[in-house]
């Protein structure tokens, strides 16, 4: 009898951190994460500069995002198709726009309204709303 019960804890010991590892893998989110980390003033341009961290799991082959950008009275200045390209799997990627005739002192935030385009193994996706996750390390609101 002792030794069932040894077997039985040996089995339960070796099983319950394998259930956890599968628990934590299928709690941590997917996310295709956004954040507005600059904007510079450069000849008459205003240009923004984001930090991509694509954690999905998934190369993304191409993402253009449908860009608003107001002003710091919530007009509306500009309304562009951003490309921020491949976003390799697990890796960061730094992209830059310039918005023209938009000095960066009057941004007052921006919103990605959301994929124009998201194309993952050759055909479009929608990971890249599903996984979308935006921040901003400025007073400049980054919304979505």
């Amino acid at each position: 009898m002792s030794f069932r019960r040894l077997a039985f804890g040996v089995l339960l010991a070796g099983a319950v951190p394998v259930l956890a590892l599968a628990q934590s893998a299928e709690s941590t989110p997917m996310s295709l994460s956004l954040e507005l980390n600059a904007v510079q003033d450069v000849g008459g341009a205003c240009r923004l500069t984001f930090l991509v961290n694509n954690e999905t799991g998934m190369e993304i082959d191409k993402a253009v995002f449908e860009t608003v950008i107001f002003d710091t009275s919530g007009g509306v200045v500009s309304l562009s198709l951003f490309n921020f390209r491949d976003l390799p799997a697990e890796r960061l990627r730094v992209r830059q726009f310039e918005v023209p005739e938009i000095a960066c002192d009057t941004v007052g935030k921006a919103l990605i309204n959301g994929a124009n385009s998201c194309i993952v193994k050759g055909a479009e996706s929608d990971i890249c709303d599903k996984a979308l996750s935006l921040s901003s390390r400025l007073a400049v609101e980054l919304l979505g």
